[in-house]
């Protein structure tokens, strides 16, 4: 099995940070996602999503990360969005840990621009 190179990109749309995540993103790329959220909450702009849909495999420095920024968003008076739709590896990491109803999550960046 060939493992998928991670990417993570951000970009803004309609005042709103959109940070995106494709193939298998766990403790070596992690750095870089938390790096994206940190600045995300600090700069002002009110909604951040996260576009998890093109994720095949996060784990859970991911989950650590995630968590780290919904805090940040919270006190920086900002939302933060989980966007799907999520793979099954992706999902099976939200159920297992029970950490799913810590985030806000919409069914594709579209939806996380309204909720």
């Amino acid at each position: 099995m060939t493992r998928e190179e991670a990417v993570v990109t951000t970009t803004t749309a309609r005042d709103a940070t959109v940070i995106s995540l494709h193939g298998e993103v766990d403790e070596d790329n992690a750095p870089f996602l938390a790096r994206a959220l940190a600045q995300a909450a600090a700069s002002g702009v009110p909604r951040t999503v996260v576009d998890l849909s093109g994720a095949s495999f996060v784990d859970s420095s991911v989950l650590h990360a995630l968590l780290d920024a919904q805090r940040a968003h919270a006190a920086a008076a900002a939302v933060l969005v989980l966007a799907g739709p999520l793979h099954t590896a992706v999902r099976r990491l939200f159920e297992v840990t029970g950490s799913a109803p810590v985030f806000r999550m919409a069914d594709s960046v579209a939806a996380a621009m309204a909720c």
